[in-house]
């Protein structure tokens, strides 16, 4: 049974134009795009790497846990290493 993640992200335009991905519940999980819509793709796949990464190294894979969905999320299929 596949298990959905949803995380937040924070999306920032920085000095070249650029949108800056980051997510609080995963630290050290960032991307860019050029564009807004390519920085909400980009955010997708850095998540999905970067929850697959740490279900490889048998880490402990941050839930996320709140109460109302913020305009900035993404969500992802989680590994079937994550119960």
């Amino acid at each position: 049974m596949e298990k959905i993640l949803t995380y937040t992200i924070n999306i920032e335009r920085d000095e070249d134009g650029l949108y800056v991905v980051s997510v609080p519940a995963l630290p050290g999980c960032f991307t860019q795009g050029k564009t807004f819509d390519e920085a909400l793709q980009m955010a997708q796949d850095a998540i999905v790497g970067f929850v697959r990464a740490l279900a490889k190294r048998g880490k402990n894979i941050p839930i996320e846990r709140r109460e109302q969905v913020s305009p900035f999320a993404v969500s992802i299929v989680a590994p079937l290493s994550v119960a």
